[in-house]
């Protein structure tokens, strides 16, 4: 009998889709390896491999049967994606172009060496960023330098500005697949992008005001709010636009300062300074990674007061995702100020979901965990924390959470589902 590889979907699925693979035709209780591999746009190789062996029957089933080893351990029915890692260390997979899928090659190979075993059968899958329907619209309008993803159909759809962090650049990934879910999502550059300021430097709020103006004079867009959604630097920008600026509703931080960071933010005759750091403070780990948590000053220290960002200000509901083990600044503490800071001005509590063992960077489901990277603009490999197990079902379920609370808010969809972590 010959082995034969199936993969439901078949043929192509999303990014932040589950996928089965099963595995056929095997001699009973066969070992195998089975392997993963893509290539990003740059060509660098990520891969992954874990050891199984089959049932009385000869089947493998990665949804009920547990690796015995090799990349990961246990039941994980996408630890081959999840778990690959890049060839060259300090690599992050991250998709640059959404209109093409990656390609993900897959292998079952005899016994248990990775590298040494007969091939049996191999399938090649596509892992799309372009949800069915979903249309990818430039923008550049006025100042506004961004990518538009609008769902199928008439609309008009809730809308959500993506705002990533300190890497600069216009990073789209995150918004397109959360179109695929029914959103109106524009993925906003700041800087490092065409004509926008190379550095971080002065920042106006106008620009983003600009934006929200932008989506909300849309007529594929719900008014008579949107919602903001913020990573890192893009976090405690969300928390100023959420403050200060009308029309937003509802603002999801994911590992954010609760602090004005990097450079002094300027909206009209105001400025909040920027946090300020102290690089004496940092770190050097064991592997010789810069570990960045300690440089950042304290915000509730009188002199750093001013740098604090007004969120009570704002009209509608927070939810902060939160990496305990973020190795990029102290999220859990500035979860703890924001909170208490909206309690005491007699607002409601913040919704805020801890995650364990889980670092900085919480991309959507299924990307592998990078706890370290080049960073874009300092040019140094930065550690950034967690497991990779951890980490890999946090961005699971924090992906489920955004996209609640997000339905609820700009929708007015409640939902029971609690967080599995």
């Amino acid at each position: 009998m010959v082995a034969k590889l199936i993969l439901e979907p078949a043929g192509r699925s999303c990014w932040d889709e589950p996928l089965h693979i099963t595995v056929q035709g095997l001699a009973p209780r066969q070992q195998v390896t089975l392997r993963a591999s893509l290539r990003d746009e740059k060509g660098a190789l990520f891969r992954a491999h874990a050891r199984y062996r089959a049932d009385a029957r000869g089947e493998l089933d990665l949804a009920r049967t547990p690796a015995l080893g090799g990349s990961f351990a246990g039941l994980e029915p996408m630890g081959l994606i999840w778990a690959m890692k890049p060839d060259k260390p300090l690599g992050r997979l991250v998709k640059r172009d959404v209109q093409t899928p990656f390609v993900v090659e897959l292998e079952v190979l005899d016994g248990h060496e990775p590298d040494a075993g007969r091939l049996l059968a191999r399938a090649l899958h596509k892992r799309h960023f372009l949800p069915p329907g979903v249309r990818r619209v430039r923008v550049r309008a006025g100042q506004v330098r961004a990518t538009l993803f609008l769902p199928p159909g008439e609309g008009p759809f809730p809308g959500i500005i993506d705002l990533f962090g300190s890497g600069g650049g216009l990073c789209e990934y995150r918004a397109s697949l959360l179109a695929g879910h029914g959103f109106a999502v524009l993925a906003l550059a700041y800087f490092r992008f065409e004509d926008l300021p190379e550095y971080l430097s002065d920042m106006r709020l106008e620009y983003f005001e600009e934006a929200v103006d932008f989506m909300l004079q849309h007529p594929k867009v719900k008014g008579p709010n949107v919602g903001l959604l913020g990573f890192s630097k893009g976090g405690d920008l969300c928390l100023s636009m959420a403050s200060f600026l009308k029309g937003i509703t509802a603002t999801v931080l994911i590992n954010a300062c609760v602090a004005n960071t990097i450079a002094p933010l300027h909206y009209k005759d105001m400025i909040i300074p920027d946090l300020g750091n102290e690089l004496s403070n940092k770190k050097i780990t064991e592997s010789g990674l810069l570990n960045l948590v300690d440089i950042w000053k304290n915000p509730l220290e009188e002199h750093n007061h001013r740098s604090l960002i007004p969120l009570e200000k704002a009209q509608g509901p927070f939810l902060f995702i939160v990496g305990l083990d973020d190795h990029n600044w102290k999220s859990e503490f500035y979860a703890h100020i924001a909170s208490e800071r909206l309690q005491a001005h007699g607002k409601n509590k913040p919704q805020i979901i801890f995650y364990p063992k889980t670092g900085h960077c919480i991309d959507p489901p299924y990307f592998p965990p990078s706890a370290a990277s080049v960073h874009a603009i300092l040019g140094e490999a930065v550690f950034y924390g967690g497991e990779p197990r951890a980490h890999s079902r946090a961005q699971e379920d924090a992906w489920q959470q955004i996209q609640i609370f997000f339905q609820k808010y700009l929708n007015g969809k409640k939902s029971v589902q609690h967080s599995k972590i």
